[in-house]
């Protein structure tokens, strides 16, 4: 068969370029000895989960702790699952995060490896389609879709591996005539490797991450152009690793079973073999037990207001086991300054902590100044907060004054109140008349509270300080029954209503609708005198 001749029938493009032409256009990377070209390479989906971020952080970390390249690259072969504005939308996300890339799609600056989204590479992949065509490494299959499910279904009531491989590989071998004959009848064809693979053939691997493992030879006729002319993935990322020069693919273990499929391909290219490194799947704890939760959204920490350092140095905990250990000695450092590696990643299942991240995030939190947590705050606000919020964080100076109280600034130990943008955001609410609206739920009968709030309420100066405004609040106490010293109520708890501690509660529930929050001195010098006595009175009402 004359395979040159077939080749340009089934590619017949004239402007492809050489392979030679290829090599010079892309031409190996002048980096520093060990220096790391990593890659995030997703479908142009829009969506982007925390898997993601997961292998991100460890893409960026393998590459710039080492002085490399880290690059995004879109995989978009199959069209139907493009979705548009979806590479800004992970751009934007893992920004979010901290994670920036170095060069590809959408990203400013030295771009010459490029472009990085496959589709617009297509005459590169056809070149080398051709070239194992030509080579008797590839051959059309114009078998249709009910003919390779009748395969499946038979090799599975076989219990056989299912698959176009061996004797079901019904168009490997077929004459020169049968194929013309396919190709005049205008059938539809994809391109097949042509496998050199004996599965009865084991080697040894070296993963990056998990070590020695054993892989089986490939012996699948993988398709490696659609009917449409369009790479797979496998071909696809084979020729794009090579050309963009990525020496290190962290990806998920489920790509484990296609291993033999990439190492033969490479093989058959020419291709220098890039490291593979494959990462455990990330396990959510969840009320106690453990499941994959690959599909949560970044979209849900970005909503829910995560802080965004709290999140990278959870996962680093995750990613290097000794991080944790590290963070401890080094405080004040940021995590960029510790010595990433991926082969200490774990070889099990990686554990995510909900808890525990909300743990770290409190613990972030708290080492922010009043300003810089209205910062953080007011992001999260203009983008997920509600026309009421945004409209309440316009007064920056009386945010920051709550925020003080809130946070303990000035303490020596920080109170950690705040795990969470949107938690925080409603722990204030109650600062702002429009989104007070307590549910009262004193422990005392009505003449009691309204008693006691009638006489605080009688004395109160705003300017009076801590020391003052507690005097007069005992005093309000002991007039309405309570015990105004501690002492006294335990000599005789039953000659009294309560003892100061419990009208305090009172007073705090109706300015705050809670029995329980901050300084309440300072939270009513804060909320002003008019308010203040106007939410002790709207309580003394409700009674």
């Amino acid at each position: 068969m004359d395979l040159k001749k077939l080749a340009s029938r089934l590619i017949p493009d004239d402007d492809l370029p050489s392979l030679e032409e290829c090599e010079k256009a892309y031409p190996p990377r002048v980096l520093k000895e060990g220096a790391e070209v990593t890659r995030l390479a997703p479908s142009p989906t829009g969506f982007i989960h925390l898997g993601n971020l997961y292998s991100a952080l460890a893409d960026e970390r393998a590459a710039h702790t080492t002085g490399g390249i880290f690059y995004l690259r879109i995989e978009d072969t199959d069209e139907k699952r493009k979705v548009d504005g979806a590479v800004e939308s992970v751009i934007r996300s893992l920004r979010y995060f901290g994670i920036n890339f170095d060069e590809g799609a959408e990203i400013d600056g030295e771009n010459a490896y490029g472009p990085y989204y496959q589709r617009r590479r297509a005459k590169i992949y056809r070149a080398f389609a051709k070239d194992l065509i030509e080579r008797g490494l590839a051959y059309p299959c114009f078998s249709t879709e009910e003919e390779l499910d009748e395969i499946r279904r038979v090799q599975t009531e076989k219990k056989e591996i299912t698959g176009y491989y061996g004797k079901y590989a019904v168009w490997r071998d077929r004459s020169e005539e049968e194929i013309y004959a396919a190709l005049e009848a205008g059938k539809p064809f994809v391109v097949r490797l042509r496998s050199q693979g004996d599965v009865n053939v084991k080697h040894t691997f070296r993963d990056a991450i998990k070590g020695s493992i054993t892989v089986t030879e490939n012996d699948q006729d993988v398709v490696i152009l659609k009917s449409d002319g369009i790479p797979t993935y496998h071909f696809a990322h084979a020729i794009d690793d090579h050309f963009m020069r990525t020496t290190l693919v962290i990806r998920g273990e489920e790509w484990l079973s296609s291993l033999p499929i990439h190492i033969e391909l490479f093989k058959v290219l020419g291709f220098a073999l890039p490291r593979y490194g494959h990462t455990c799947s990330l396990m959510k704890v969840d009320g106690g037990t453990k499941r994959k939760d690959p599909e949560l959204s970044l979209d849900f920490y970005r909503a829910a207001g995560y802080y965004p350092a709290a999140v990278i140095k959870y996962l680093m905990t995750i990613l290097n086991s000794n991080f944790e250990e590290w963070a401890a000695k080094n405080q004040g450092e940021d995590y960029t300054a510790f010595p990433f590696s991926v082969s200490k990643m774990g070889k099990s299942g990686a554990l995510f902590d909900l808890d525990k991240l909300n743990d770290v995030s409190r613990d972030e939190l708290s080492k922010l100044s009043p300003e810089g947590m209205y910062g953080f705050l007011n992001g999260w606000v203009a983008e997920f907060g509600t026309d009421a919020d945004r409209a309440h964080f316009k007064d920056r100076d009386y945010i920051i004054k709550i925020l003080a109280l809130i946070m303990g600034a000035g303490q020596k130990k920080r109170r950690k109140d705040i795990e969470r943008a949107e938690q925080g955001v409603r722990l204030i609410d109650y600062f702002f008349d429009d989104a007070f609206s307590p549910e009262y739920s004193f422990r005392f009968d009505g003449k009691t509270v309204n008693d006691m709030l009638k006489n605080f309420a009688d004395s109160y100066d705003e300017n009076d300080d801590n020391s003052a405004w507690f005097a007069k609040l005992k005093a309000a106490a002991a007039a309405a029954g309570f015990a105004a010293e501690n002492a006294e109520y335990k000599a005789d708890p039953s000659a009294f209503k309560g003892n100061v501690s419990d009208a305090a509660e009172i007073v705090r529930m109706a300015v705050t609708g809670s029995p329980n929050s901050p300084d309440l001195c300072t939270i009513m010098g804060i909320l002003g005198r008019e308010r203040s006595l106007a939410r002790l009175s709207a309580a003394m009402r409700a009674e």
